[in-house]
């Protein structure tokens, strides 16, 4: 074959295939065309949970915050969204761990987590503690973008705040009656330190679940607290006793008293009246003496003649008794 003939037949060849390929590529590329264009449009909008905020984010710099709703974006990657659950409360747990099963919730061992757990008392003793920490993210932004790790970092801060809480305590109180006013001192302390960070996370409770003295010490520790519930026993019964005698010791005492100042207020009002009532009658002695003295004669003689049943007047002169007094009754009647 002659070199013109092959090249005439090897550039129709090479027409027809191009020819062929155009005519194969159009659809495809209308059909890439139509699949971008779907894409693009669906990635334009984005929903948001109620529970949810979301955190966009264009070409590597933050944007703006969005609420619950339905919001659009750039597609195509330009803007990315960071979808958070502010409104749940999320949870951290120190000294032990939990994990939901089909038959529930279940509980780590706690000897796992001894380096969380165990911590010392501002007696120099040592305790067991167990808490948990709940809290919710107040800020999508600081939580993103002002710590690289956020949860590592609560945790850390918690540890911290309690073992400095615990540490101010005796162990009797840490076991006993300051379970409560170590978790709200905790509580307050752990938001002061998370918002100087700017975490943007606010704490809503810190509950403590366990406290324990360690077991290796637990046996001691048992005795220990015997003898303290011993000692308390003996010391109630003590104070009942007391409750029981002083109060009505002074009980008697205050009514001998009352008594007493009653009794000498008696008296000395009978005595101010008694001389009042001379005073009077000697007022009156003075303006008519003989008749006040009959007067007086008479009155006394009635007040002594009323408090005699039998009366008899016993004359030398007369021979037989005269009942005077039973006379008088016969005129009253």
């Amino acid at each position: 074959m002659a070199p013109n003939q092959f090249n005439k037949e090897y550039n129709y060849e090479f027409e027809k295939l191009k020819s062929d390929f155009k005519k194969n590529l159009k659809p495809f590329l209308t059909f890439f065309v139509v699949l971008l264009l779907i894409f693009g449009a669906m990635s334009t909008f984005y929903t948001v949970q109620p529970d949810e905020e979301a955190v966009s984010i264009r070409l590597g710099k933050y944007t703006i915050t969005n609420g619950p709703g339905l919001h659009f974006k750039l597609p195509f990657g330009i803007d990315r969204v960071i979808k958070l659950q502010t409104k749940r409360v999320h949870q951290l747990e120190f000294g032990f761990r939990t994990r939901d099963t089909s038959a529930g919730r279940m509980r780590f061992s706690k000897n796992v987590y001894e380096n969380e757990s165990l911590m010392l008392t501002g007696d120099l003793n040592v305790a067991e503690v167990e808490w948990v920490v709940q809290y919710q993210i107040s800020d999508p932004f600081k939580y993103l973008f002002k710590t690289n790790d956020p949860i590592g970092n609560i945790r850390d801060v918690s540890e911290s705040i309690m073992r400095r809480v615990v540490g101010d305590r005796l162990v009797t109180e840490v076991l006993t009656t300051g379970r409560m006013d170590i978790a709200v001192e905790a509580k307050i302390l752990m938001q002061t330190v998370l918002d100087k960070y700017s975490l943007g996370v606010r704490v809503v409770t810190v509950k403590l679940q366990d406290v324990n003295p360690p077991e290796r010490v637990k046996p001691s520790f048992n005795e220990v607290n015997e003898a303290k519930q011993e000692q308390e026993k003996v010391i109630n019964f003590a104070e009942r006793n007391y409750n029981n005698i002083i109060p009505e010791a002074r009980g008697k005492a205050q009514k001998l008293v009352s008594e007493a100042m009653g009794y000498a207020t008696a008296v000395v009002n009978r005595a101010e009246g008694d001389a009042d009532k001379f005073l009077s009658i000697l007022k009156e002695y003075k303006k008519a003496p003989k008749i006040t003295q009959k007067r007086m004669y008479l009155e006394t003689m009635e007040e002594i003649f009323t408090q005699v049943k039998s009366f008899t007047v016993v004359d030398a002169k007369i021979k037989g008794l005269l009942p005077i007094y039973q006379n008088l009754s016969q005129k009253e009647q």
